[in-house]
């Protein structure tokens, strides 16, 4: 069976720890390890992550480049480190490779009118104004600070399909759409260009997914499930959910719900299921013994 995980922020750094290289492939070993279980159980696997923290740093050192170009760097970089320590799991039994994957956003998304993604470092209100101006940016405040803001406009296709069913023919794990993927647009003579924008990677792992026909979606977190009356005394695990059970879920807008739409979205567009869970349990929950199921049906 063909898998896609998406890795959340916290393989590649744990909350409240420094970025460091050494911090990073620590993480991303032990990744690694869990991921390798999926691929030993004879599944064939895509893995998809995240690059938050890795291109607000380079956001910081420069503001000359724009979002696409970062984004295709920190791809890159993160890639690297992934396909390292899995073909050191996996004994380099198996072939890796990384692919810087653009992903297709419409030029009039609504998005791009209500940019409501923080990007890059945190400036006073003086600061921010100062550096938005001359370029055009957006900004917003940002608890106690000011950032700059750019649209999340939705994936509507990958044009590097061709290249990624290639790979998995010749028996790769693959590595792409890190960070969402690298947002272009088409323009009217069919050439693709580069936007500032940055696109949700639940979203696009969503729409790899099934593209890919995969038989699964993995959305990796470093949480056991979802959970029902979270934040409360009564919070407990929820073990399954259909679509539409999703659907009417009350989650945090920054964190599970973009997952809990993500993973309900594949379920009801392919009818097969996808997991929610802590990345140590991603083998278990193939199984139907950890995480939150979404899906079709009753769990096995």
């Amino acid at each position: 069976m063909l898998v896609v995980a998406a890795l959340g922020g916290n393989a590649l750094l744990q909350r409240g720890q420094a970025m460091t290289p050494e911090a990073q492939s620590g993480n991303v070993g032990r990744a690694a390890e869990a991921l390798a279980r999926i691929v030993r159980a004879g599944h064939d696997l895509v893995i998809t992550h995240g690059n938050g923290p890795q291109i607000g740093m380079l956001a910081m050192q420069s503001d000359l480049w724009p979002l696409d170009i970062l984004g295709a760097e920190t791809d890159g970089m993160i890639g690297y480190v992934i396909e390292r320590e899995l073909e050191n799991a996996l004994d380099h039994d198996r072939p890796v490779a990384t692919l810087l994957t653009q992903v297709l956003v419409d030029a009039a998304d609504p998005a791009f009118k209500n940019p409501t993604k923080f990007v890059g470092p945190v400036w006073t209100r003086a600061e921010a104004e100062a550096r938005a101006l001359p370029k055009g940016w957006k900004i917003a405040k940002d608890g106690n600070g000011w950032r700059r803001v750019v649209a999340s406009p939705t994936p509507i296709e990958i044009p590097d399909m061709r290249a990624l069913r290639l790979l998995l023919q010749s028996g790769a794990v693959i590595i792409c759409g890190g960070g969402g993927g690298i947002p272009v647009v088409r323009g009217p003579d069919g050439r693709l260009s580069g936007v500032e924008a940055v696109v949700d990677k639940d979203r696009t792992t969503s729409l790899l997914a099934r593209r890919l026909e995969a038989g699964a979606l993995l959305l990796l977190t470093d949480v056991r499930s979802v959970m029902a009356d979270f934040g409360t005394s009564h919070a407990r695990g929820i073990p399954h959910m259909t679509p539409d059970e999703a659907g009417h879920m009350d989650l945090p807008a920054g964190s599970m719900a973009p997952k809990v739409d993500a993973a309900a979205d594949f379920a009801r567009r392919t009818g097969r299921s996808a997991y929610i869970g802590r990345l140590e349990d991603a083998a278990e929950m193939l199984e139907g013994n950890a995480g939150t199921r979404i899906g079709l049906g009753h769990p096995r």
